[in-house]
């Protein structure tokens, strides 16, 4: 079993890439806005309800797939690591599939703003994010976010031996996840 954490910030090409690994590996592709636009048909964002649903649908998932006979999982997610909470999230992650005999792998993507800013408006992302479609409270979202947040790991932060930081500005999708499954031999 194979647990692939892909973070990054917000339109940098996690799930997009996630679906390139998926299609070159073994491994399922779980993108975060799977439970986020789930639980947003019925729940706010600023509400308790909705991260509530969010973390116990995300760990749920994880239990089942950690203890089933899949080869693995990759999960994208926007990683704030000035915040203890996100932190404590990807540590109960990670604890869920070691546990269960799992390595875990740590990708981290990272693109400059302006590729980031056109990628927040491409048909897949607005297909695949129903929450993503106003563009303009989307692009707001990720400005605010990349000030308010730390959204890159420091230089030697991630203490994973299965870490890789890909700068995919100019990288396609498929390219970054040949380059992720020769890295890690998956």
């Amino acid at each position: 079993m194979k647990f692939i954490l892909l973070f990054g910030p917000q339109a940098v090409g996690k799930m997009t890439v996630g679906q390139e690994l998926e299609k070159v590996t073994e491994l399922k592709l779980f993108h975060n806005h799977m439970t986020i636009d789930l639980i947003h048909r019925f729940f706010d964002f600023d509400s308790a309800s909705f991260w509530k649903l969010v973390h116990l649908f995300r760990v749920e998932i994880f239990k089942e797939v950690a203890k089933s006979d899949l080869d693995g999982l990759i999960f994208t997610y926007v990683w704030a690591f000035d915040q203890k909470a996100d932190w404590d999230f990807v540590n109960e992650v990670c604890e869920i599939f070691e546990s269960n005999g799992a390595e875990v792998y740590m990708v981290e993507l990272q693109a400059d703003i302006k590729e980031r800013l056109a990628r927040n408006k491409t048909d897949l992302r607005l297909k695949e994010k129903p929450t993503k479609q106003n563009v303009e409270q989307s692009e707001r979202n990720l400005k605010e976010t990349m000030e308010k947040h730390r959204l890159h790991s420091l230089s030697g932060e991630i203490q994973y031996t299965n870490y890789v930081r890909i700068n995919n500005t100019n990288l396609s999708a498929k390219e970054v996840a040949l380059q992720i499954k020769d890295k890690f031999l998956l």
